[in-house]
C-alpha cells in the first residue's frame, strides 16, 4: 500500500459508507455497512460495485465494552482480530491487535483523551456542534511490541465528512500492515458509534 491512506465517510448518512484510498488517490477498501444491525457484520470489499470481497469483519457478541471482531479473508482464513479494551476504553480508546493465531501483538490507543471529551461536550451545543469536526481532531497511535509506534492515525479537520489520515511510521510485513489497516478501519466504526 502507498501511504499516507486516507479514510473518509460521510456524517450525516444513516448506513456508513467507507473509502479508503491510498496515496494517488486509488480505493484500497471500501465498506458498506447495513443500518441499524445489532451485531456487527462488516464485508470489506476491493471496490464500490461490491463484487470483489477482500474481508469479513465479525463481532463475537452483540453488545459490551470488550467485544472481540475477528477478521477472515475472502478465502476464508483468519486473519486476526482486534478486541476492545473494556472500560479501559471508556475514557480513552484502547484496544489490542492479535494475528490469527489469536495472540496479541500490536495494540492501539488514543493519543489525547481530552480531545474526545471536549468534543462530546461540543456536539451537544446546537449549532456550534456542526462545527466540532473543525476544532477537535483525535489521533490513534498503533504501537508494536517493542512499544514503539508502527502506525497513526489522525482526524482530518472536515465539515460534511469524516477524514482520517493512516501513516506507517515502521516498516511492518504486507499481510501486518493489512490487518492494521482493517482494525483501524473497524475501530473508526466502533468510535462513530460511540459519540
Amino acid at each position: 500500500m502507498d501511504y499516507p491512506l486516507t479514510l473518509n465517510f460521510k456524517i450525516l448518512s444513516i448506513a456508513p459508507q467507507i473509502r479508503v484510498r491510498d496515496a494517488h488517490g486509488d480505493l484500497v477498501f471500501y465498506v458498506h455497512q447495513k443500518a441499524f444491525k445489532l451485531r456487527e457484520a462488516i464485508t470489506v470489499f476491493g471496490d464500490e460495485a461490491r463484487t470483489r470481497a477482500l474481508a469479513t469483519v465479525a463481532a463475537d457478541r452483540i453488545i459490551d465494552f470488550s467485544a472481540a471482531y475477528s477478521f477472515t479473508g475472502a478465502d476464508g482464513r483468519a486473519i486476526g482480530s482486534l478486541r476492545r479494551r473494556g472500560m479501559r476504553s471508556l475514557w480513552k480508546a484502547h484496544y489490542d491487535i492479535a494475528g490469527p493465531d489469536g495472540t496479541p501483538s500490536l495494540r492501539i490507543s488514543e493519543d489525547n483523551a481530552m480531545v474526545k471529551f471536549f468534543d462530546g461536550i461540543f456536539r451537544e451545543i446546537p449549532l456550534l456542534n456542526l462545527l466540532s469536526g473543525y476544532v477537535f481532531n483525535p489521533t490513534y497511535s498503533v504501537y508494536g511490541e517493542d512499544d514503539r509506534v508502527v502506525f497513526r492515525m489522525r482526524k482530518r479537520p472536515s465539515f460534511l465528512e469524516t477524514a482520517f489520515t493512516i501513516e506507517e511510521v515502521a516498516d511492518l510485513p504486507v499481510s501486518t500492515e493489512a490487518l492494521v489497516v482493517l482494525s483501524l478501519l473497524t475501530m473508526v466504526l466502533l468510535e462513530r458509534s460511540r459519540g
